[in-house]
């Protein structure tokens, strides 16, 4: 072939017949004429494969097409039959070979590269494709260093697979057998260490620890500044939310468990933070506008991270709503700026999947049916997220006997109470009969 015409591409062999293949966005099931992927853009990609659609053990690696001037590059990926595993082949004489031989399957055996997506006319009648460039969106903060540090350095071929696991969720993935992992060991993931469980510093006690256990701020800065390899305090930044893009992408394609994990637990920990929304608030626009592209994709998963249709939202609906009313907490620019993004998250959610993330809605009234009967409505739990109505914490005054018996249960912690005259003038009617007994 005229290596002008030529264009860097990706070749995933020995696949079996009807075998499982994807690229980026994109999953297909392929036929024996299959030999990969041509016209690559440059950036970012990752191609995955099982030996069928049914299978799920995924295999997958992710690889970095340089941009400028050059010529163009070759990615060889090989399945291996042993093992089920989707392996690199870097051998220099191999890759010239199949680079002198492409002619042979360029045109047949090389499907070309896109990311579409399917939309319908304003008459809601015929599906029209689409290229999409949500690909390039939602990979924007993943680098070559961060694949390097979570799936170990091995530069073009970033591997890992529907098992891989950091060492906090192993024991969590369900039908991963031990004997497996001794045979077949799993690569093992190294996350940013993120423990909602202890968000304040070492030898912190009482009041600080409670106030880093509600505004989780202060372990949002230990892990960029403690954790992150940038060199500036805005990469650092960025580079958590690149590990918050690669968990949910190894979700999206690879239904991996552990990442699963780790997105949840990024957005929790982002969600419960509140100084940092002034300190960082260009930090928290970009999460918001990163999250609203990653819930747009949550129903191209074969198996939903939650039910976004449900009434509760799975564990996202309350922690959106909580962040959202520690907006009211400050003003300035940097919440303006805030509030407008998480508005057009908010209006995103309202009309894809019916949430409401504030109090403007109706919790119980009459609702009148498309067939004109009126019921009334009761939204059950619409007050457990803000913990008000029959949610809301309750004072209780406790009587001076109670207060006695918490003493002593309490052990060395003190209570105070304030006695009465009458019961002072009775302990000293007593210690002057005692005097006089003794």
């Amino acid at each position: 072939m005229d290596p002008a015409t030529q264009t860097h591409c990706v070749l995933l062999l020995a696949l079996p017949p009807d075998a499982l293949a994807g690229i980026d966005l994109l999953s297909f099931t392929t036929t024996p004429r299959f030999h990969g992927v041509k016209n690559l853009p440059p950036g970012l990609h990752f191609v995955f494969a099982a030996s069928d659609a049914s299978v799920a053990l995924r295999h997958g690696a992710w690889f970095y097409v340089s941009p400028g001037a050059g010529p163009p590059q070759v990615f060889i990926k090989r399945w291996d039959k042993a093992t089920e595993d989707l392996v690199a082949d870097t051998a220099p004489t191999e890759v010239l070979r199949w680079r002198a031989n492409l002619g042979s399957v360029w045109k047949d055996g090389l499907t070309p590269y896109r990311q579409t997506v399917k939309s319908t006319d304003a008459g809601g009648e015929d599906e029209v494709t689409e290229e999409s460039t949500d690909w390039d969106q939602l990979t924007s903060h993943i680098s070559p260093s961060l694949l390097s540090r979570i799936s170990g350095l091995n530069p073009d071929h970033w591997s890992l697979t529907s098992a891989s696991s950091a060492a906090q969720d192993l024991e969590h993935i369900p039908g991963l057998e031990k004997s497996n992992s001794v045979l077949y060991p799993e690569k093992e993931l190294q996350f940013l260490p993120v423990d909602l469980k202890r968000t304040w510093r070492v030898g912190a006690t009482g009041t600080e620890r409670t106030e880093a256990a509600r505004d989780r701020s202060w372990a949002l800065g230990e892990l960029i500044e403690k954790h992150c390899k940038g060199t500036s305090v805005r990469s650092r930044e960025l580079e958590v939310l690149g590990e918050l893009q690669f968990a949910f992408l190894m979700v999206l394609t690879l239904n991996n468990n552990s990442c699963l994990e780790q997105w949840q637990r990024l957005l929790g920990l982002f969600f419960t933070c509140r100084q940092a929304v002034k300190e960082r608030s260009h930090l928290f626009i970009e999460l918001l506008k990163t999250l609203r592209l990653q819930l747009s994709h949550c129903t191209d998963m074969e198996t939903v991270i939650f039910d976004l249709a449900e009434p509760n939202g799975g564990f996202l609906r309350p922690l959106l709503r909580k962040f959202r009313l520690g907006l009211d907490d400050f003003g300035g620019k940097a919440k303006v700026d805030v509030v407008d993004e998480f508005d057009e998250l908010q209006e995103f959610l309202k009309e894809k999947f019916g949430w409401e993330l504030d109090d403007s809605f109706v919790k119980h009234g009459p609702l009148q049916l498309e067939d004109g009967e009126q019921v009334e409505l009761d939204v059950n739990g619409a007050d457990e997220d803000d913990e008000t109505g029959e949610f809301a914490p309750i004072i209780v005054d406790l009587t001076p006997a109670q207060i006695r018996e918490l003493s002593r249960e309490g052990g060395n912690q003190a209570v105070t109470e304030k006695k009465p005259d009458d019961e002072d003038d009775a302990e000293e009617s007593d210690l002057e009969d005692m005097d006089t007994r003794f």
